[in-house]
Order: structure tokens, then sequence, then C-alpha cells
């Protein structure tokens, strides 16, 4: 087996994130052009002093998807943003339940808390 050179291995990383942060730069800054500085899920307002904390979430998940009238785009929340990429996490496990009234969350996590109270008698 062959030992695979570092500085190959450290040219093809440097590249991928180079080229990610030339992707990212893109769209960010045309969506930020596009849209107001809101979250569109909790619809906390950015100025320029936390616009760091917004973010472009895909709705395709496909970061390379990016139309020039910003329709696969949305702007995120960090918070906002992490938790849309967890949902799709948890359906493509199949971890999360869908109802009429949106997602339902499958852990209980007092499920066994009278068994746990009554311990101490």
């Amino acid at each position: 087996m062959k030992t695979p050179d570092p500085s190959k291995l450290d040219r093809i990383v440097a590249d991928a994130r180079r080229a990610a942060d030339t992707r990212s730069q893109g769209y960010r800054e045309r969506a930020l052009k596009i849209y107001p500085w809101i979250c569109g899920r909790c619809a906390r307002s950015f100025t320029h002093v936390n616009l760091r904390e917004l973010t472009v979430h895909h709705r395709d998940h496909n970061h390379d998807n990016n139309p020039s009238d910003g329709s696969n785009w949305e702007l995120l929340c960090v918070y906002c943003h992490d938790n849309e990429h967890q949902r799709q996490a948890e359906a493509q496990a199949g971890t999360s339940m869908q109802t009429d009234r949106g997602p339902v969350a499958t852990h209980s996590p007092f499920a066994n808390l009278k068994g746990l109270l009554g311990k101490g008698d």
C-alpha cells in the first residue's frame, strides 16, 4: 500500500476550501442584496453589527444551485439554519415523525419520571 503524498493532499484540501469560500461569498453577497436582512424563520432583524450571524440557506440543499434570482435561497439566522439542517438530517435518518401540524419529536425525556421519583420512597 502506497502512502499518500501529504503535500498533494494539502493542496487538494486548500483548493477545495478556496473554491467553497469563493462560491459562498458570491451567493451570500447576492442574497444579502436581494433579500431584507431578516431571518426567514424567527423574523430576527440584522444590522451591519450582527450580519455575520445571518446565513444563506439553500432550499433544495444543493449549494451549487445558485440561480441569479435567488429563488433557491433564504436568509436564516445561524440558529434557525442549524435547526433546518438538523431537521433534514433527522428526516433522512427517519428519526422524526411528520403530522398534519408539522414534525413531532419522538424522544420523551420525562417518560420514566414517575418511576425515577418513586425510587426515593
